[in-house]
């Protein structure tokens, strides 16, 4: 909408300008002395009063509404008296010199301008609740009486028996009457690992059969499901998330009193002076210019700077309150998994209890897991790729739901399981399988024609950048804290390795909201970083959320500032951005209000007792410089340093 107002203002402007009588004799050119011209200013003039100056006169109705004067006010004020004004210049009821239809025209322009750069620089995003609601199959399959029924997951009713297909999402929270299977809950918990559900367990809306299929009795649907509600949690926070009231907003609020009660002074002086004529003149003048063209652009030019500036770097600014506020960060607060660590499994220690050297374990489990699409299935076959050994072929695979595959592997029987595993053979783990275990890990048997063989230790790999921003963070006095759904041995692991002291495990959705919001009541300003659907309650809490942009639309559409990447130090990046960005801010606001606090007392004849009074010409002079200045100011931000280091 500001785009085409601005355009279309733009057009009307030109000819306002130029058929000014006032602007004519600034620039120094001659108007032609066609009897219609002098009405050229006065009726589009109009016309861009009532259609382009709409939004700041509602937006200053509101404000008023509201006892918040702000820019909109600012603005609402300099545009009306110098409507009001030049009128009474046309009509020959005011001074000649109170014609400002083209100080009028630049002010809406200018003004337009700057809400359509703001508006534009900041980006749009996926609606979480929307996602949310996104993350249920569009179809779910219902069994009734032996027969299959495709139907929607919002035509589901309690006691209803649905299947969920491998690689299937469940369409409604209930308890599994038959089956076994591997389920994805990360979406939902947070938890790395698959966990293995079986017949009474219960599966939540949203989660993932990965391998098997599974029969389950619908036990909650509609508003009653764990899904709903996190929907509930994020639509919540978000409405109850303060937002600190704009900078130039604040600035604008105090320049609209400081022009009220400059106007008022100087109609009062010059009164009592026996000067109606002068005081009529001077405190319009006042009005008029107590609105700096500067102050409209002081903020946007910035804002649209910062937000080019973070977008390459890798951060999408999604919320300009929350590129305000980075800088103001106290604790930032990381989820684990998909943040911190790489979200997948990776092989992290092979123990063995025979001759096999870990190379030839490896690639032994590789062989047997070769044909299997299990998560640890392809980590350790990643592994087996990454360090370079031959991979033998298997035959005659087979595998069982929670329990391990098997193969023949150049004539041997090789078995790659769990402890369930073992526990279905009689077989009893290695020597030093237990502190793999300690350690947080999943750990893998290697059985090698019914022998164990040796132990693989898989985890959720660290990512090797988040120890360095971790340390950035507290080289800036922040305090780095972890919350996770994971078990308390492998986040006080993961934890022990990045410097981290403050850690909080087990985490279900609301507890993140809540731990957010105690560490606000602690009086910090908290920035959470996540990337799941567990996150996006304590991302629309927090004082600024930071998605990880490889993350789900939820944690998205919950955040104020996005990274394209999953490199955390971006958001120590993303902080200096902030801290720099603000900085431009208050000096273009002190360039623009600067204006005000030399031009308003000058106009208003302050030095009328010396014999100066500020012209209007040298005023329009004095506004446009300041708007200069402040342009160039805010392209200084394109050279800041915002390195980690």
């Amino acid at each position: 909408m500001f785009r085409r107002l601005f355009l279309v203002m733009l057009v009307l402007a030109v000819p306002v300008v130029f058929a000014s009588p006032m602007f004519a004799d600034l620039i120094g050119y001659g108007l032609p002395s066609w009897g219609w011209l002098e009405w050229v200013s006065p009726a589009l003039g109009t016309v861009m009063f009532v259609w382009g100056g709409r939004p700041f006169l509602t937006g200053a109705v509101s404000e008023l509404r509201s006892r918040t004067p702000g820019m909109m006010t600012l603005i609402a004020l300099a545009i009306t008296v110098a409507f009001v004004a030049s009128w009474g210049a046309a009509l020959g009821l005011l001074h000649h010199e109170l014609d400002f239809w083209w100080e009028l025209a630049l002010l809406i322009v200018i003004m337009l301008l700057g809400h359509w750069i703001e508006m534009r620089s900041i980006a749009q995003t996926t609606s979480a609740l929307q996602s949310l609601a996104e993350l249920l199959p569009d179809e779910a399959e219902r069994v009734v009486d032996d027969v299959v029924q495709t139907v929607s997951p919002a035509d589901l009713q309690l006691g209803d028996l649905v299947i969920v297909r491998p690689g299937g999402r469940v369409p409604a929270d209930g308890e599994i009457v038959s089956g076994t299977a591997e389920v994805d809950e990360s979406m939902i918990t947070g938890e790395s690992a698959l966990v293995t559900r079986t017949v009474g367990d219960r599966v939540v809306a949203g989660t993932v059969s990965a391998d098997t299929a599974i029969r389950v009795r619908v036990t909650a649907v509609g508003d009653d499901t764990a899904l709903a509600g996190i929907q509930r949690l994020v639509s919540d926070a978000q409405n109850s998330s303060s937002r600190a009231q704009r900078l130039a907003d604040r600035a604008a609020g105090w320049l609209f009193w400081f022009a009220l009660g400059s106007a008022l002074i100087t109609a009062i002086a010059w009164t009592a002076v026996g000067q109606p004529d002068n005081a009529v003149i001077r405190t319009i003048t006042v009005l008029v210019i107590a609105c700096p063209h500067a102050l409209g652009l002081a903020i946007p030019l910035v804002v649209a700077i910062a937000t080019e500036r973070a977008a390459k770097m890798g951060v999408l600014v999604t919320d300009r309150v929350a590129l305000e506020t980075l800088r103001l960060a106290d604790v930032v607060l990381f989820d684990k998994t998909g943040t911190l660590t790489r979200g997948e499994p990776a092989v992290v220690g092979v123990v063995t209890g025979s001759a096999l050297t870990g190379d030839e374990v490896v690639a032994l489990a590789a062989a047997a897991e070769s044909d299997s699409e299990h998560p640890l299935a392809k980590a350790v076959l990643r592994a087996a790729a990454d360090r370079g050994v031959t991979v033998p072929a298997a035959r005659n695979f087979s595998s069982s739901a929670a329990v391990g595959v098997r193969a023949d592997v150049d004539g041997r029987e090789v078995a790659v399981g769990g402890p369930r595993l073992l526990a279905e053979r009689g077989l009893t783990a290695l020597d030093g399988a237990d502190e793999l275990v300690g350690r947080g890990n999943t750990v893998l048997y290697v059985v090698v024609d019914g022998v164990v063989e040796a132990a693989i230790a898989l985890a959720d790999e660290v990512r090797p950048e988040s120890a360095e921003a971790v340390r950035a963070l507290a080289d800036r006095g922040v305090e780095a804290v972890m919350a996770t759904g994971d078990a308390r041995d492998v986040a006080e692991r993961v934890a022990a390795d990045l410097g981290i002291e403050r850690v909080y495990a087990g985490v279900r959705p609301e507890d993140k909201e809540s731990i957010v919001a105690d560490l606000q009541a602690e009086g910090n300003t908290v920035v959470m970083v996540g990337d799941g659907v567990n996150d996006a309650p304590a991302l629309a809490r927090a004082d600024v959320g930071v998605a990880i942009g490889a993350g789900t639309d939820v944690a998205i559409g919950s955040a104020g500032v996005v990274l394209a990447g999953d490199d955390p130090r971006t958001v120590v990046s993303a902080m200096n951005l902030s801290r720099e960005a603000y900085r431009k801010m208050r000096q273009n606001l002190w360039w623009a209000a600067g204006y005000n606090l030399a031009a308003v007392p000058l106009a208003a004849g302050v030095l009328a007792p010396v014999g100066f009074v500020l012209p209007m010409a040298v005023g329009a002079i004095l506004m446009s410089l300041s708007t200069v200045i402040v342009a160039l100011n805010a392209q200084m931000l394109r050279r800041a340093n915002l390195s980690v280091r």
